[in-house]
């Protein structure tokens, strides 16, 4: 079973909290933004989407300077 090539991540102090996998970009990028609105206020909250096939983070929350 494959478990999806878009993985989003919620990672608290260093400490991964959340995990999930999607086979869909446009999925994944709604639940990550979704994540970032259940969870994005906790203090140490990192939140990304990174695309497994490549080893690209498309996209994190928040933003590095």
């Amino acid at each position: 079973m494959n478990a999806g090539r878009y993985l989003v991540t919620v990672t608290v102090d260093g400490q991964p909290m959340l995990r999930g996998w999607w086979q869909s970009e446009t999925t994944a990028r709604r639940k990550h933004a979704r994540w970032i609105g259940e969870h994005g206020d906790r203090p140490g909250a990192w939140i990304t989407l990174t695309d497994e096939e490549t080893g690209t983070v498309l996209t994190e929350w928040p933003e590095k300077p």
